[in-house]
Protein backbone atom coordinates (compact mmCIF):
# COMPACT_ATOMS: atom_id res chain seq x y z
CA UNK A 1 0.00 0.00 0.00
CA UNK A 2 2.84 2.53 0.55
CA UNK A 3 3.91 2.07 -2.98
CA UNK A 4 1.00 2.70 -4.39
CA UNK A 5 2.19 6.55 -5.55
CA UNK A 6 4.72 4.36 -7.62
CA UNK A 7 2.24 2.16 -9.38
CA UNK A 8 -0.66 3.08 -11.22
CA UNK A 9 -3.80 1.04 -9.52
CA UNK A 10 -5.53 2.16 -12.81
CA UNK A 11 -5.52 -1.29 -15.61
CA UNK A 12 -5.83 -0.59 -19.34
CA UNK A 13 -8.20 -3.11 -19.24
CA UNK A 14 -10.62 -1.38 -17.01
CA UNK A 15 -10.56 1.62 -19.22
CA UNK A 16 -11.89 -0.46 -22.00
CA UNK A 17 -9.10 -1.69 -24.38
CA UNK A 18 -6.43 -4.53 -24.04
CA UNK A 19 -3.94 -3.83 -21.66
CA UNK A 20 -0.25 -4.01 -23.71
CA UNK A 21 3.14 -4.49 -22.14
CA UNK A 22 3.42 -0.67 -22.64
CA UNK A 23 0.39 0.05 -20.34
CA UNK A 24 2.58 -1.72 -17.31
CA UNK A 25 4.51 0.38 -15.49
CA UNK A 26 7.69 -0.99 -13.90
CA UNK A 27 7.89 -2.03 -10.53
CA UNK A 28 10.78 -0.17 -7.93
CA UNK A 29 13.44 -2.29 -7.55
CA UNK A 30 15.73 -3.55 -4.25
CA UNK A 31 18.94 -4.56 -5.00
CA UNK A 32 20.36 -6.97 -2.03
CA UNK A 33 24.20 -7.55 -1.60
CA UNK A 34 25.67 -10.24 0.78
CA UNK A 35 28.23 -12.20 0.22
CA UNK A 36 26.28 -15.10 2.18
CA UNK A 37 23.81 -16.70 0.41
CA UNK A 38 21.86 -17.85 3.34
CA UNK A 39 21.15 -13.90 4.68
CA UNK A 40 19.94 -13.10 1.12
CA UNK A 41 17.57 -16.01 0.60
CA UNK A 42 16.43 -15.38 4.02
CA UNK A 43 15.86 -11.32 3.29
CA UNK A 44 14.21 -12.79 -0.16
CA UNK A 45 11.65 -14.58 1.85
CA UNK A 46 11.10 -12.00 3.94
CA UNK A 47 10.21 -9.07 1.08
CA UNK A 48 8.67 -11.97 -1.52
CA UNK A 49 5.18 -10.21 -0.93
CA UNK A 50 6.39 -6.96 -1.34
CA UNK A 51 5.26 -4.38 -3.94
CA UNK A 52 8.59 -3.98 -5.79
CA UNK A 53 11.18 -6.36 -7.20
CA UNK A 54 14.37 -7.89 -5.81
CA UNK A 55 16.94 -8.85 -6.91
CA UNK A 56 20.66 -9.68 -5.38
CA UNK A 57 24.23 -10.13 -5.90
CA UNK A 58 26.60 -12.09 -3.99
CA UNK A 59 29.77 -9.07 -3.11
CA UNK A 60 30.41 -5.99 -3.96
CA UNK A 61 31.40 -6.66 -7.54
CA UNK A 62 28.69 -8.39 -8.10
CA UNK A 63 26.37 -5.60 -6.94
CA UNK A 64 27.92 -3.03 -9.35
CA UNK A 65 27.50 -5.86 -12.12
CA UNK A 66 23.71 -6.21 -11.35
CA UNK A 67 23.78 -1.71 -11.29
CA UNK A 68 24.95 -1.83 -14.80
CA UNK A 69 21.88 -4.15 -15.92
CA UNK A 70 19.04 -2.29 -15.36
CA UNK A 71 17.38 0.47 -12.68
CA UNK A 72 17.64 0.24 -9.46
CA UNK A 73 15.83 2.23 -6.77
CA UNK A 74 17.21 1.35 -3.13
CA UNK A 75 20.26 -1.06 -2.17
CA UNK A 76 20.46 -2.90 1.09
CA UNK A 77 24.30 -4.03 1.64
CA UNK A 78 26.27 -5.63 4.14
CA UNK A 79 29.28 -4.32 5.55
CA UNK A 80 31.93 -7.41 6.15
CA UNK A 81 32.28 -8.79 2.55
CA UNK A 82 35.20 -10.11 0.66
CA UNK A 83 37.18 -8.15 -1.48
CA UNK A 84 35.30 -5.20 -1.17
CA UNK A 85 33.39 -3.58 1.66
CA UNK A 86 29.87 -2.92 1.94
CA UNK A 87 31.31 0.78 2.46
CA UNK A 88 33.29 1.08 -0.52
CA UNK A 89 30.60 -0.60 -2.81
CA UNK A 90 27.85 1.93 -1.84
CA UNK A 91 31.00 4.94 -2.12
CA UNK A 92 30.68 3.22 -5.54
CA UNK A 93 27.34 2.97 -6.19
CA UNK A 94 26.81 6.89 -5.09
CA UNK A 95 29.17 7.87 -7.61
CA UNK A 96 27.53 6.11 -10.52
CA UNK A 97 24.05 5.69 -9.89
CA UNK A 98 24.01 8.57 -7.61
CA UNK A 99 19.50 8.51 -7.69
CA UNK A 100 19.81 5.39 -5.77
CA UNK A 101 18.54 5.24 -2.09
CA UNK A 102 21.83 3.14 -0.48
CA UNK A 103 21.54 1.70 3.43
CA UNK A 104 24.08 -0.62 4.92
CA UNK A 105 23.02 -3.84 6.91
CA UNK A 106 25.88 -4.55 9.57
CA UNK A 107 26.92 -4.95 13.22
CA UNK A 108 27.59 -2.39 15.11
CA UNK A 109 31.56 -3.09 15.45
CA UNK A 110 31.19 -1.29 11.62
CA UNK A 111 29.80 1.80 13.21
CA UNK A 112 33.05 3.99 12.64
CA UNK A 113 33.42 3.38 8.63
CA UNK A 114 29.39 3.25 8.68
CA UNK A 115 29.21 6.70 10.49
CA UNK A 116 31.76 8.31 8.13
CA UNK A 117 30.19 6.82 5.35
CA UNK A 118 26.45 8.59 6.44
CA UNK A 119 28.26 11.80 6.99
CA UNK A 120 29.63 11.88 3.10
CA UNK A 121 25.94 10.98 2.04
CA UNK A 122 27.31 7.70 0.41
CA UNK A 123 24.80 6.00 2.87
CA UNK A 124 21.31 7.37 3.29
CA UNK A 125 20.66 4.75 6.56
CA UNK A 126 21.95 2.11 8.86
CA UNK A 127 20.38 -1.04 9.60
CA UNK A 128 21.54 -3.23 12.65
CA UNK A 129 22.32 -6.86 12.05
CA UNK A 130 20.74 -9.24 13.54
CA UNK A 131 17.03 -7.30 12.15
CA UNK A 132 13.71 -7.05 13.02
CA UNK A 133 11.60 -8.07 10.58
CA UNK A 134 9.19 -5.61 10.30
CA UNK A 135 11.00 -3.16 11.63
CA UNK A 136 13.47 -4.28 8.44
CA UNK A 137 10.38 -4.01 6.15
CA UNK A 138 9.54 -0.57 7.21
CA UNK A 139 12.59 0.62 6.96
CA UNK A 140 12.82 -0.33 3.43
CA UNK A 141 9.46 0.57 2.69
CA UNK A 142 10.07 4.25 3.76
CA UNK A 143 13.69 4.11 1.17
CA UNK A 144 11.18 3.71 -1.08
CA UNK A 145 9.10 5.98 -0.19
CA UNK A 146 12.15 8.60 -0.27
CA UNK A 147 13.33 7.44 -3.74
CA UNK A 148 9.33 8.47 -4.91
CA UNK A 149 9.62 11.77 -3.45
CA UNK A 150 13.19 12.41 -5.13
CA UNK A 151 12.04 11.39 -8.23
CA UNK A 152 9.17 13.21 -7.92
CA UNK A 153 11.07 16.52 -7.20
CA UNK A 154 13.34 16.16 -10.27
CA UNK A 155 10.78 16.10 -12.83
CA UNK A 156 8.99 19.13 -11.11
CA UNK A 157 12.56 20.67 -11.52
CA UNK A 158 12.79 19.50 -15.19
CA UNK A 159 9.40 20.68 -15.59
CA UNK A 160 10.28 23.98 -14.06
CA UNK A 161 13.23 24.50 -16.25
CA UNK A 162 11.36 24.00 -19.26
CA UNK A 163 8.73 26.23 -18.17
CA UNK A 164 11.52 29.17 -17.81
CA UNK A 165 12.69 28.18 -21.05
CA UNK A 166 9.68 28.58 -22.83
CA UNK A 167 9.32 32.11 -21.09
CA UNK A 168 12.57 32.72 -21.98
CA UNK A 169 11.62 32.00 -25.51
CA UNK A 170 8.33 33.95 -25.61
CA UNK A 171 9.63 37.26 -23.21
CA UNK A 172 12.28 37.54 -26.23
CA UNK A 173 9.62 37.02 -29.16
CA UNK A 174 7.42 39.46 -27.40
CA UNK A 175 10.24 41.92 -27.39
CA UNK A 176 11.30 41.13 -30.54
CA UNK A 177 7.39 41.95 -31.77
CA UNK A 178 7.23 45.33 -29.27
CA UNK A 179 10.55 46.63 -31.08
CA UNK A 180 9.47 46.09 -34.45
CA UNK A 181 6.23 48.18 -33.64
CA UNK A 182 8.41 50.81 -32.18
CA UNK A 183 10.11 51.12 -35.39
CA UNK A 184 6.79 51.40 -37.20
CA UNK A 185 5.69 53.78 -34.58
CA UNK A 186 8.99 55.97 -34.69
CA UNK A 187 8.42 55.74 -38.98
CA UNK A 188 5.03 56.86 -38.85
CA UNK A 189 6.18 59.79 -36.24
CA UNK A 190 8.82 60.66 -38.39
CA UNK A 191 6.53 60.29 -41.78
CA UNK A 192 3.76 62.55 -40.22
CA UNK A 193 6.36 65.27 -38.91
CA UNK A 194 7.75 65.01 -42.63
CA UNK A 195 4.17 65.61 -44.39
CA UNK A 196 3.25 67.97 -41.95
CA UNK A 197 6.25 69.96 -43.17
CA UNK A 198 6.11 69.64 -46.69
CA UNK A 199 1.74 70.30 -46.38
CA UNK A 200 2.89 73.74 -44.04
CA UNK A 201 5.23 74.81 -46.79
CA UNK A 202 2.60 74.75 -49.65
CA UNK A 203 1.60 78.26 -50.60
CA UNK A 204 -2.41 77.43 -50.76
CA UNK A 205 -4.15 77.51 -47.55
CA UNK A 206 -4.73 73.95 -46.13
CA UNK A 207 -7.27 72.67 -43.76
CA UNK A 208 -7.33 69.62 -41.82
CA UNK A 209 -11.16 69.14 -40.36
CA UNK A 210 -12.41 65.63 -38.61
CA UNK A 211 -15.20 63.97 -38.36
CA UNK A 212 -17.65 66.04 -36.35
CA UNK A 213 -16.42 68.85 -38.48
CA UNK A 214 -13.34 70.42 -36.00
CA UNK A 215 -10.44 71.88 -37.43
CA UNK A 216 -7.49 70.51 -36.48
CA UNK A 217 -5.12 71.70 -38.78
CA UNK A 218 -3.92 74.62 -40.61
CA UNK A 219 -0.94 75.34 -42.36
CA UNK A 220 0.71 78.79 -42.64
CA UNK A 221 -0.56 79.79 -45.40
CA UNK A 222 -4.11 79.34 -43.68
CA UNK A 223 -3.08 80.76 -40.13
CA UNK A 224 -1.56 84.09 -42.53
CA UNK A 225 -4.98 84.33 -44.63
CA UNK A 226 -7.01 83.50 -41.50
CA UNK A 227 -5.40 85.20 -39.16
CA UNK A 228 -8.01 87.13 -37.08
CA UNK A 229 -9.19 83.73 -36.50
CA UNK A 230 -8.62 81.01 -34.11
CA UNK A 231 -8.58 77.69 -36.46
CA UNK A 232 -8.15 74.44 -34.24
CA UNK A 233 -10.60 73.74 -32.64
CA UNK A 234 -12.79 75.40 -34.36
CA UNK A 235 -15.79 74.29 -36.51
CA UNK A 236 -15.97 74.77 -40.03
CA UNK A 237 -19.15 76.58 -40.53
CA UNK A 238 -18.05 78.92 -38.30
CA UNK A 239 -14.45 79.70 -40.16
Amino acid sequence: GVLAALIDPESAAGRGRTMTAEDVPARPTLLLVDDEDSILSSLKRLLRREAYRVVTANGGQAGLDELARGPVDVIVSDQRMPGMSGVDFLRQAKELYPDTVRMVLSGYADLKSITDAINEGAIYKFLSKPWDDDALKAEIDDAFRRKALQDENRRLSRELQTANTELIRVNAQLQQALDVQRQRTELGEAALTATQEIVNCVPLPILGVDSDGLLVFANAAAAKRFARRALLGATVAAV
